[in-house]
């Protein structure tokens, strides 16, 4: 067995789960095509900050093929990829968890890293791996999980319209920007691929206002201390 990567948006989780564990973790930069790819190493599990170290990443230019190379050249075989997400339903309020089996990604870059046949690829979350992180964050989370569901990526990074949200609401429970693409480039390396996903906010005109940013913010950060009391036991599970 390889080893497992946390891929997350947030910089500053990877470093407190570390602390949270015991764990030390060493900042590597690993040289690949549309790199260097930097992560924190800290032996059996690696942590990959999707948006980047230092400058910013939009979610748009994101090189979800270097990020899939880099976790390859360093001997991982499955990611754990935590995503932020909107809640497209009144009932995925903030402060759920969905552990999407599903999703829609369709008016994106193109988003194969071939430019062959072998771009014909059939995407998807990796079904047993998926199980083994649904029934390892029921087992720790305080409160238990969507089972399924649909994310749909835009291609951001600006928020959806209302009337964007509705539409999208008739394709999927979700919604984010990142997470369908970086599937495809896990798969074309090998690697299995399992999201979980943390609505952060209700979608643009779901909620009784207009959302604002500051909305968004306040709800990724209520969510992080969550996250930081359940991945402690969900990381243990899904070491051994």
């Amino acid at each position: 067995m390889g080893r497992l990567a946390i891929i997350g948006g947030n910089s500053t989780l990877g470093l407190a789960l570390c602390a949270e564990l015991g764990l030390t973790a060493r900042a590597r930069r690993i040289p690949v095509s549309g790199g260097p790819v930097v992560l924190d190493d800290a032996g059996d599990v690696v942590f990959l900050q999707r948006h980047g170290v230092g400058a910013y990443t939009v979610p748009h230019c994101i090189d979800h093929h270097a990020h899939a190379h880099a976790l390859a050249r360093v001997g991982c075989d499955r990611v754990l990829a935590l995503s932020s997400v909107g809640g497209l339903r009144l009932e995925l309020d903030v402060g759920t968890v969905v552990v999407p089996d599903d999703y829609v990604a369709l008016a994106q870059q193109p988003d194969s890293r071939f430019v062959d046949e072998r771009g014909h690829g059939v995407p998807g979350f990796d079904p047993e791996w998926r199980a083994r992180v649904l029934a390892a964050w029921m087992a720790h989370a305080p409160r238990p999980p969507v089972d399924g569901g649909v994310y749909v990526q835009t291609t951001g990074p600006r928020f959806e319209t209302p009337a964007e949200v509705r539409f999208l609401a008739t394709m999927g429970d979700v919604v984010g920007m990142t997470v369908g693409t970086e599937n495809v480039a896990m798969g074309e390396r090998q690697i299995q691929h399992a999201a979980v996903c943390i609505v952060d906010n209700l979608g643009n005109g779901l909620g009784p206002a207009r959302l604002t940013f500051d909305e968004f913010e306040a709800g990724k950060r209520a969510n992080q201390a969550r996250l930081l009391a359940t991945l402690p036991g969900v990381l243990g599970d899904l070491l051994t």
